[in-house]
């Protein structure tokens, strides 16, 4: 008869996943799934964002998206008081905090002191301040938005047909009118979305979008061959 002692089975920490959809690309999804189950049993995976501005992440499986409207760190704040009543109702063992953003910081500190193990992700791009605050830290890599997508998904079917309708001899419109309009017209906001400014947003989208200088101002063209399917 053996006499070593039996073996006991360790079971996985109770983990809350919380992305910052607006500042991670829904291209790091697989990973962040993998990473979840990695370090403990995920009960919550949570995506948070304008679910306007970020439609991809709303509709993946997996994860449960949670809209926060247009207002200023309203992700951010949903985000803290999610983590925070998770933490102090002792519904879980392990957060995965998941953003590029250093403002998250004190939240991965507050939780630690509450004895969670926190495990931080983000891109390359994250502050030390937020990668030291964590338990342990994982980069997401290898995971790139292309910078040159010919599929357009319905923001830029919006942005066709603002272009389309106020469009003069061909030349586009102004850049800044574009972002009025799409501000007044379907409440979107650039630097709620994860490429932040008009200049970024049109850049990694060259397959699609033609920006010039004219008279002073930057303009902006659809380039007919890639909206072919869109619809006035």
């Amino acid at each position: 008869m053996s006499t070593l002692p039996p073996t006991r089975l360790t079971p996985a920490p109770r983990l809350s996943a919380f992305v910052d959809a607006e500042n991670i690309p829904v291209t790091h999804a697989r990973t962040i799934l993998d990473l979840a189950r990695r370090y403990g049993d995920p009960d919550l995976l949570r995506a948070y964002g304008n679910v306007g501005l970020l439609p991809d992440w709303d509709k993946l499986p997996g994860f449960q998206f949670i809209h926060s409207g247009c207002g200023k760190n309203a992700t951010d704040m949903l985000i803290c008081v999610d983590a925070m009543e998770r933490a102090l109702s002792d519904q879980c063992a392990a957060v995965l905090l998941v953003s590029s953003d250093q403002d998250f910081t004190h939240l991965a500190t507050r939780l630690r002191g509450y004895g969670l193990t926190v495990i931080g992700a983000g891109e390359a791009k994250t502050s030390e301040r937020f990668r030291a605050a964590c338990s342990v830290f994982e980069e997401l890599e290898g995971c790139r938005e292309s910078e040159n997508p010919t599929i357009f998904d319905e923001t830029d079917a919006r942005i066709y047909r603002i272009i389309k309708r106020d469009s003069k001899q061909g030349k586009g419109v102004a850049v800044t009118h574009l972002s009025n309009q799409m501000r007044t017209e379907h409440q979107f906001c650039i630097s709620k979305h994860p490429d932040k400014t008009w200049k970024k947003y049109l850049s990694n989208r060259k397959a699609i979008y033609d920006v010039t200088l004219n008279d002073g101002l930057n303009m902006v063209r659809y380039r007919p061959e890639a909206f072919r399917l869109a619809t006035a």
